[in-house]
């Protein structure tokens, strides 16, 4: 049975049996009143049935107003109470004008009237705890107060993840922000139980089916609510692509200090990896009271490094950085969110080595994190002297200043497209790991080099590039239908850039550390799901469309070279490629970075591109004409 019909019968069902409570409820007033004074008239049962007649008719009709056949029983609160509460008290004044018209009360005992209210309201309210008996076992609960403005949801949970989420919504300060009218169990659970009074209806393939219905019986479509391991990435695909094709829009239950609270699903939501559970204790020893000397400090990563670090308990924040409204931005953030911390921002580019080693000298951090680079794929292959010198040359004018100046730990932000890189900025990073790796040996130093991901919703990245594509009515551009990348929340990445830092503590040690990514996501996928997120259909009402691969970009990136090996820190998310795995830097190494550094210096794209290839060998660089030649 088609869902608009199954509720249009229920609805039925419900007005007929409160009619019908009414109709007997009157008949049987009425018989008593006459046979408690002394006896019927002859024409009792005519009079009886015709005003039995018209009080249930009055209460159709005042139920039918007031929406009260709308009521799902099983979904019963107080507010559905008082609903049933105003339909008697208008079907009384409903009732009363038409049996004056009738007989003006002649031969009609007036006291009836009330004693039916009586009876019928307790039929109602027997027939609806013994519907709740049935579903939740809770029959007292359509006395149990619900907000009468919390719109209607259906959750979507596992069955152990169910039970803490309405718990929670029961002891939330101010009433729930939702009002649950059934579960839907993602592990495929049968329907006909009850989680804490919420009956379940079954599993995710019958979420479509009960937005439907649901809709005809509450004249809007409720919400889907999604909680706990649900909101992993499979799971949430399927629950999108179910609500907006029934014209549902899908939010998140999270929570706080008050209880839980709804939030807009977002594209971290789609990852395929559990919430990590850090022991953050070894970390808060290691950086509580030290000075940290941040670059790139206003970027995505860095922004959320110096965050994490001022939460930590540092006693001094260094933030190096040369855009003038990043810095400021994340100074400005850092002030207001710990007043009490001693920060220090300061303009500057890494490339300017005299600058930087003027502001380490100053601040005389304990730990460096070197964040800053150009990162953007397909500008640094028309400007690869400039990715060549602030990747490469910053690099290591970073851990040169590190050394020089007595820090005790250094580290490296790297990335994925450092792993057999087609492109300028992959092999830019991977030749700055190879440098720092050099430039430490035997001296104080532990440097460490995390290399991860694309991280969700950084500046160029393709999270808000959709975004402000679906703003804007589409179409939303891919490069092409199979790239996938790996993705991860930046909290998520900086928290775990830290652990590596507490990690390595070994002077003159350089370690390279790898992020557990999970596994990676088509773009298209996510495109389709951020369409979704957005209550709208992909392909009819956003377009996607195809653009091919840019210059430099790749279908798919790896997190380590085939001959890397990885080996478990401890730490979850968090792996270690083994020293006897890493690269040996062949004779001259340092001379030729030199040489490539000089090179780029005077914007000789061709020749640089040339030596980069020659230091990092997985790296195949194009035969490039004279760069103002390619970047027209």
């Amino acid at each position: 049975m088609r869902p608009q019909i199954e509720a249009r019968r229920a609805m039925a069902l419900t007005l007929g049996f409160d009619a019908s409570a009414a109709f007997i409820a009157m008949l049987a007033a009425i018989q008593y009143r006459w046979m408690a004074t002394g006896g019927s008239p002859p024409d009792a049962w005519p009079t009886s049935l015709i005003a039995s007649g018209a009080f249930a008719l009055a209460a159709a009709v005042a139920f039918f107003a007031l929406r009260v056949h709308r009521q799902v029983w099983r979904h019963s609160g107080w507010p559905d109470a008082m609903r049933i509460i105003q339909g008697v008290l208008l079907t009384a004044l409903i009732f009363i004008p038409i049996v004056f018209l009738w007989n003006r009360w002649v031969g009609f005992p007036r006291t009836s009237l009330p004693l039916a209210l009586l009876i019928w309201v307790t039929l109602i309210f027997v027939g609806r705890m013994v519907a709740l008996t049935r579903s939740t076992r809770r029959p007292f609960q359509i006395f149990r107060g619900i907000r009468a403005d919390a719109p209607p949801a259906i959750l979507v949970a596992n069955a152990t993840e169910a039970a803490d989420v309405l718990r929670d919504l029961q002891a939330t300060k101010g009433g729930a922000p939702v009002r649950i009218l059934g579960l839907i169990e993602a592990d495929g659970a049968e329907p006909g139980r009850a989680i804490r009074g919420v009956p379940v209806f079954g599993d995710l393939g019958e979420l479509g089916k009960m937005l439907d219905l649901l809709a005809v019986r509450y004249d809007e479509t409720p919400w889907v609510a999604v909680a706990g391991s649900v909101r992993a990435r499979d799971t949430m695909n399927q629950v999108l692509e179910l609500a907006t094709q029934h014209g549902s829009e899908v939010m998140a239950l999270g929570s706080n200090r008050e209880g839980l609270h709804l939030q807009r699903v977002r594209p971290a939501d789609l990852l395929a990896r559990p919430v990590r559970k850090l022991d953050i204790e070894p970390l808060r020893n290691l950086l509580e009271s030290k000075r940290v000397f941040v670059t790139g400090a206003g970027g995505t990563i860095g922004s959320q490094l110096v965050r994490q670090c001022a939460a930590m308990g540092v006693s001094q924040l260094t933030l190096f950085d040369a855009s003038e409204f990043n810095l400021y931005d994340i100074d400005l953030t850092l002030r207001e969110s710990f007043p009490d911390l001693d920060v220090f921002a300061q303009i500057g580019d890494v490339r300017d080595k005299k600058r930087l080693l003027q502001t380490v000298q100053q601040a005389k951090p304990d730990i460096m994190i070197h964040a800053a680079a150009l990162k953007h794929v397909p500008l640094m292959e028309m400007n690869a002297c400039e990715a060549i010198l602030t990747n490469v040359g910053g690099a290591i004018n970073a851990v040169d200043v590190s050394i020089e100046c007595g820090l005790e730990r250094f580290v490296f932000i790297s990335t994925d497209k450092a792993v057999d890189p087609d492109n300028v900025m992959g092999a830019t990073k991977r030749l700055a790991e190879l440098a720092l790796a050099y430039r430490a040996k035997d001296t104080q130093l532990a440097v460490s080099m995390v290399r991860f991901g694309n991280v969700l919703g950084s500046s160029g990245s393709v999270v808000p590039l959709f975004e402000r594509q679906i703003a804007a009515g589409g179409p939303l551009t891919l490069t092409d239908d199979q790239v996938s990348r790996y993705f991860m929340t930046v909290e998520e990445a900086a928290s775990l850039v830290l652990q590596g830092v507490a990690h390595n503590g070994s002077p003159g040690e350089a370690s390279l550390y790898v992020l557990d990514m999970g596994d990676p996501i088509r773009i298209r996928t996510l495109a389709e799901a951020m369409i979704r997120m957005k209550g709208m259909v992909p392909y009819q009402e956003i377009k996607i469309k195809t653009t091919g691969l840019r210059p430099g970009e790749k279908l798919h990136e790896e997190l380590t070279y085939s001959d890397e090996r990885l080996i478990a820190t401890g730490i979850n998310g968090l792996n270690k490629v083994t020293p006897e795995s890493r690269k040996v830097e062949p004779a001259g190494f340092g001379k030729t970075i030199d040489a490539l550094l000089s090179v780029a210096a005077e914007r000789q794209q061709t020749d640089a591109l040339k030596i980069l290839g020659s230091l990092v060998p997985a790296y195949d660089p194009p035969n490039c004409k004279d760069e103002v030649t390619q970047a027209r």
